[in-house]
């Protein structure tokens, strides 16, 4: 008998509230071990909750949520995360190296950031996201798409199981869209890391990505890409007139009229 992979995420009944409002309720699902998913719904509908939700900042308060086979809880290695607009006070000071660091060392600074085993993690996630020509530039004088990938380097010197990322593409032109999206789809495909990207912009993960979990009319629910990018469906969940488009080559995007 075959075991069975246990989800990277369960959620049975899972509802979350801010403030003694309901954000979204009614979410029963099992994400997959090693499945790429875009996180979409109207802004405010609770993108950024559900990050929160699975790196134990904030308690479901209904139902159990489950995430790689545990409670939720603060600081689990296991999972990388990637915050919006990271940005840090010492941004002007610091090197994009030292920025990596502190994803092992923390608020620990000075020697431990500097120790050899620490110095090693640290070339090998500037390595896996392409940064090394850049390590020792100050992380506030590069560009925003290479700020990105130094946070994903950052979420990646733990080697966690899964990365959540939490609109990684806000601010970056097209070319930087496509070149973060295609480092997280390397990401998930050659480490088998389970992605969880928060968006407002589906068409750039449209090639890669093969779940989506959307909000809609204050419930969050989980499916296939080609089950929930209709037209129909994108329409109820935005309020406005969304096309989708498929190509005989079998891409993919979605318009607003």
């Amino acid at each position: 008998m075959t075991s069975q992979v246990a989800p990277a995420i369960r959620m049975r009944d899972v509802a979350v509230s801010r403030g003694g409002r309901t954000i979204w309720s009614g979410a029963t699902m099992d994400v997959p071990q090693g499945s790429f998913t875009a996180v979409i719904g109207p802004n405010g509908a609770g993108k950024s909750t559900t990050a929160a939700l699975l790196l134990g900042t904030l308690a479901p308060s209904n139902g159990t949520l489950e995430v790689l086979g545990e409670k939720p809880h603060k600081g689990n290695p296991k999972i990388g995360f990637v915050p919006q607009n990271h940005t840090l006070a010492q941004a002007g000071t610091i090197s994009c190296r030292d920025v990596v660091g502190l994803g092992v060392v923390g608020t620990r600074w000075g020697v431990g950031i500097r120790s050899k085993n620490v110095r090693k993690q640290v070339a090998e996630a500037l390595e896996a996201v392409d940064a090394t020509k850049f390590a020792d530039a100050r992380f506030g004088n590069i560009s925003g798409g290479q700020q990105q990938r130094v946070s994903i380097a950052q979420a990646l010197i733990t080697n966690p199981e899964m990365l959540v990322l939490d609109e990684p593409l806000s601010g970056l032109d097209l070319h930087g869209q496509v070149e973060i999206v295609e480092l997280v789809h390397k990401i998930n495909h050659d480490l088998g890391v389970t992605v969880l990207f928060v968006t407002h912009d589906l068409n750039p993960l449209l090639a890669h990505i093969d779940s989506i979990y959307y909000i809609y009319d204050g419930v969050a629910h989980y499916g296939s890409r080609d089950d929930v990018v209709t037209a129909e469906m994108l329409t109820k969940m935005y309020g406005t007139p969304v096309q989708v488009t498929r190509t005989d080559d079998g891409c993919i995007y979605t318009r607003t009229d």
